[in-house]
C-alpha cells in the first residue's frame, strides 16, 4: 500500500477519537471503520496497527516527536513501530520531522518514559517487584498477543480442531499449559469458520483457559462463576462438567450476561443458569449460600495483565483506581465465599499484574476468613497433569508464559 496524505490523515483522525478514551479502543475503530466504508482492507489495516501501536508506546513516540498531537504521533508509529523508511514519509508531514524521528534514540529519556507507561504504574511496578524484574515485565506487555483457542472437549478433540483448521488453510499449535488450548498463527477471522458457528472452538487466552483448570468443576457438581461477564470461563468449567451438574453464571450486568446466552447455545451447553445480580446481597444468590461446590471469582480489575490486546487500559486507569478496584474486589470475594459449601473450592482471580488487586486481596481474606485455608494451585494443576509450574499461588506472565497477565488463588473451605 502506497501511503499518502489521505491515509495518515485517517489514521491521526482514528487516533484522535482513541485518545478521548470513551469507550474500550476495539470498539472505537470499528466505529470510525463504519463511518469509513470507502477504506480498503490495507488501509483499515495501517489505521489499525499504527493507533493500536501509538496506544502502545505512545510516551516513547511522543519523545521522538516532542509532540503529543495525533498526526506526530501516527509518523512516529510508522517509523519507529511498524518499520517505515523515513523518505516514505516525506512530504506527507512537516519537514525534517520524519528525520528527527528516526535519528531520536531513547537512552537518555526517564525509565517510565522507557517502558511507555504513566509514572505511577512504573513505580508500583518497581515496588512490587524491583526494577531490574519490572525492566523483564514491560516489553512483553509492549507486543500484541498471539490469537489463542479454546477448543469445546466435550464435543471435540483438540487434534481434529486443528485439522480442521489446517483444512480451511490455518496453522495452529497446541498451548504448551491448557489441554484445550490451540494458538493460532495469524489474525484469521475464526467467527467466519464452520468450526466456530458450530460451536467447536472459543477465542480465550491460554491463561483464562487455565483458570478453569484451577477451579476443577467435576461432573455432576453445582459451580458458581461469580463476576461471569459474558461467559468464556463459564463455558470452559461447563466443558469440564461434561453437560452434567450447574453452572450459574452470576454478574451484575445483565447486558454483559445477554451475550453468553447465544455462545452456550452455540457450544451445545444446557447446565448454565443466568442470575444478573442486584448487588453483593442478591435474594437469588443468597438462596445458594453454603450450596456450591466450586466458585470463581474473576474479579474486575485494572486490566493491566491484558495489555497486549488492551493497551488503553494503562492510560484510562489511575493509581486511585486501582485502591479503589482492591476495596471493590475485597468485598465481591467475601460476598463471593458465602455460597461455598464445606469442603468446596473459592478460586479468587484476576487480569492484573498489581500485588495491590492479587496478593493483598488473598492475604486480606486468609486472615479474616478462618473457614477457608490455601490450597496450592501448582497442585491442583499437578492433579491433572498439567505441566505448569506457576506457584502456590498461580502468577502467569507473558514474558514467562506467553499468556496474559494472570493471578490465582485457591481456598478449600473446611468441614466442621
Amino acid at each position: 500500500m502506497r501511503l499518502g496524505r489521505g491515509i495518515l490523515g485517517h489514521a491521526a483522525a482514528a487516533l484522535s477519537r482513541l485518545l478521548e478514551f470513551s469507550l474500550p479502543a476495539d470498539e472505537t475503530l470499528s466505529r470510525y471503520f463504519r463511518s469509513h466504508p470507502e477504506l480498503g482492507r490495507q488501509e483499515r489495516g495501517f489505521i489499525a496497527e499504527s493507533a493500536f501501536a501509538v496506544l502502545r508506546r505512545r510516551r516513547s513516540l511522543a519523545a521522538a516527536t516532542g509532540s503529543s498531537s495525533p498526526d506526530s504521533l501516527v509518523a512516529a508509529a510508522a517509523i519507529k513501530v511498524l518499520g517505515l523508511s523515513a523518505r516514505s514519509l516525506e512530504g506527507l508531514v512537516e519537514p525534517g520531522l520524519a528525520e528527527r524521528i528516526r535519528a531520536f534514540s531513547l537512552a537518555a529519556t526517564p525509565a517510565a518514559v522507557r517502558a511507555d507507561l504513566p509514572d505511577w504504574l512504573w513505580e508500583m511496578l518497581i515496588a512490587d517487584y524491583g526494577e531490574a524484574e519490572a525492566e523483564r515485565i514491560v516489553p512483553a506487555l509492549l507486543n500484541p498477543a498471539p490469537l489463542d483457542l479454546r477448543v469445546n472437549l466435550a464435543r471435540t478433540s483438540r487434534e481434529d480442531a486443528r485439522a480442521r483448521l489446517a483444512a480451511d488453510g490455518i496453522e495452529a499449535h497446541a498451548t504448551p499449559y491448557s489441554p484445550a488450548g490451540l494458538r493460532v498463527m495469524g489474525k484469521p477471522a475464526i467467527n467466519r469458520l464452520a468450526l466456530f458457528r458450530d460451536g467447536l472452538i472459543e477465542v480465550q487466552d491460554e491463561g483464562s483457559q487455565l483458570l478453569a483448570w484451577v477451579l476443577g468443576p467435576r461432573r455432576g457438581e453445582m459451580v458458581g462463576d461469580y463476576c461471569a461477564g459474558a461467559g468464556g470461563k463459564t463455558l470452559a468449567a461447563a466443558m469440564l462438567m461434561r453437560g452434567t451438574g450447574r453452572v450459574y453464571a452470576m454478574d451484575p450486568s445483565a447486558r454483559r450476561l445477554a451475550a453468553l446466552r447465544p455462545r452456550a447455545a452455540r457450544a451445545g451447553v444446557t447446565n448454565v443458569h443466568v442470575i444478573a445480580l442486584s448487588g453483593d446481597n442478591d435474594q437469588r444468590a443468597k438462596r445458594l449460600a453454603g450450596k456450591l461446590d466450586r466458585v470463581l471469582v474473576d474479579a474486575p480489575c485494572s486490566g493491566f495483565g491484558t495489555l497486549r490486546r488492551n493497551p488503553d487500559l494503562k492510560w484510562r486507569h489511575t493509581e486511585q483506581a486501582v485502591t479503589q478496584l482492591a476495596q471493590k474486589q475485597r468485598a465481591i470475594l467475601r460476598a463471593a465465599s458465602r455460597l461455598v459449601k464445606p469442603g468446596g473450592r473459592l478460586v479468587y482471580a484476576t487480569c492484573s499484574i498489581l500485588k495491590a488487586e492479587n496478593e493483598a486481596v488473598a492475604d486480606d481474606f486468609a486472615a479474616s476468613s478462618p473457614e477457608f485455608e490455601s490450597v496450592s494451585c501448582d497442585a491442583l494443576l499437578g492433579e491433572q497433569r498439567i505441566p505448569l509450574q506457576a506457584g502456590a499461588r498461580m502468577r502467569l506472565w507473558p514474558h514467562l508464559h506467553g499468556t496474559d497477565g494472570f493471578f490465582a488463588s485457591a481456598f478449600v473451605r473446611r468441614v466442621p
